[in-house]
């Protein structure tokens, strides 16, 4: 007899799958490997079998002749915060541009939160994208910008994701007015002390207003001592030096990319540097967006993320990026389905994401829907019926 502690997990089937999104081709039709009348059997949360439809296991979930796709990897978000900046939003939409300076606004906030409130924010915005078809989430600091609360917002992040990114030079804190450098170097020192054990990658802001590309290095080249993941906000509000820096220090990441060159495109596209795009961060502050099609045709490998925050992206809904990347960004269907799938995961170096292969994560959306056109064809609609993955398993 076996005992419960070593009894094996029940084998979930998802059956009756109209049109299955893979991500490998070898697997099925083109390059999203589609296979239809399709059957996902998945054990101990990887998957042990794709295969025709009636496939047997302990439990079945019968997806009644709609698409399944992976679980949508967000790799890019600031979920830790308080408060929200409506104001500035509906000032924005009649005209008043976006410099990012309401950082401050969430910092004075989120500084002022108990932790019990964060950890419930928090938990309300993952119930969220999980219903949205998040499985995978990111979740940078970045609100506390001092040593305590940028640790604290990291210790909240990890309770609910191993993609934690240490953000602690997000901006220059109120306390550090015209002393950018001896912030950073209090980012470099004490506070990356304290916040290495609790993040798996480091950021910078790398823009006018932020910090400067030397700034960034630093901070870049003293997380990679420490032993942390590179990551990098590039090109947002213009040409700047970010997507350069980020190829240079070989980061996982760059993102918003709103501004390429044709030298960005290049070192791009010979690099491995996932360029991560932020459509509704465009959307939100009206900024033009980025020529998506451009990087793709030059052979640059991208992602598409929510980046989730209260000031420039208020969104957890991946589905409403996916339209926004084909109606504004030029991709197609598959490849914005793509972005939000193997992208997002490239852009965590976590291969084991974004498809539906054995062994891979047991991940997967079933849409109320008979195809991921729909996705774009029905912006706006609640098109996740359920969703198959660990995040908000707690």
């Amino acid at each position: 007899m076996t005992s419960p502690s070593t009894a094996a997990a029940p084998s979930l089937v998802i059956d009756n799958i109209g049109s299955l999104i893979t991500n490998d081709p070898s697997l099925g039709r083109g390059p999203l490997g589609i296979v239809e009348h399709a059957s996902v059997v998945i054990t101990d949360d990887l998957v042990e079998a794709v295969g025709p439809a009636g496939a047997v296991a302990d439990q079945r979930l019968d997806a009644d002749g709609a698409c399944v796709v992976p679980g949508f990897v967000d790799s890019h978000t600031h979920l830790v915060f308080a408060g929200d900046r409506a104001a500035e939003f509906t000032a924005r939409m009649a005209g008043r541009p976006y410099d990012g300076g309401g950082i401050r606004l969430t910092t004075e906030a989120t500084r002022a939160a108990t932790t019990s409130q964060l950890h419930r924010l928090v938990k309300r915005r993952l119930a969220e994208a999980h219903r949205a078809g998040t499985t995978t989430i990111e979740i940078k600091s970045g609100y506390g910008l001092n040593v305590s609360d940028e640790i604290r917002a990291l210790e909240i992040a990890e309770t609910y994701t191993t993609e934690t990114t240490f953000l602690g030079a997000h901006l220059l804190p109120p306390e550090f007015e015209g002393r950018p450098d001896d912030y950073i170097d209090l980012v470099c020192g004490d506070m990356l002390a304290g916040a290495a054990g609790h993040a798996r990658w480091i950021d910078a802001f790398c823009e006018t207003g932020a910090f400067d590309a030397e700034q960034c290095r630093a901070v870049l080249e003293a997380g990679q001592r420490a032993g942390l993941g590179l990551r990098l906000h590039g090109n947002q509000l213009g040409p700047g030096p970010g997507v350069q820096l980020a190829v240079d220090c070989d980061c996982a990441s760059v993102d918003h990319c709103t501004y390429l060159t044709d030298d960005d495109i290049d070192a791009l596209a010979g690099s491995d540097t996932v360029a991560t795009f932020l459509p509704a961060t465009d959307f939100s502050t009206r900024q033009p967006y980025p020529d998506a099609r451009r990087a793709v045709d030059a052979g640059v490998t991208i992602a598409v993320a929510s980046n989730c925050n209260p000031g420039s992206s208020y969104t957890t809904s991946i589905s409403f990026c996916v339209a926004l990347a084909v109606r504004d960004m030029g991709l197609t269907i598959d490849e914005a389905i793509q972005a939000v799938t193997i992208g997002g995961a490239a852009a965590l170096d976590r291969p084991d994401l974004g498809r539906l292969t054995p062994g891979s994560a047991g991940h997967a959306v079933i849409l109320d829907a008979p195809s991921h056109h729909h996705l774009a064809y029905r912006p706006g609609v609640p098109l996740i019926r359920h969703t198959v993955g660990p995040l908000g398993a707690w």
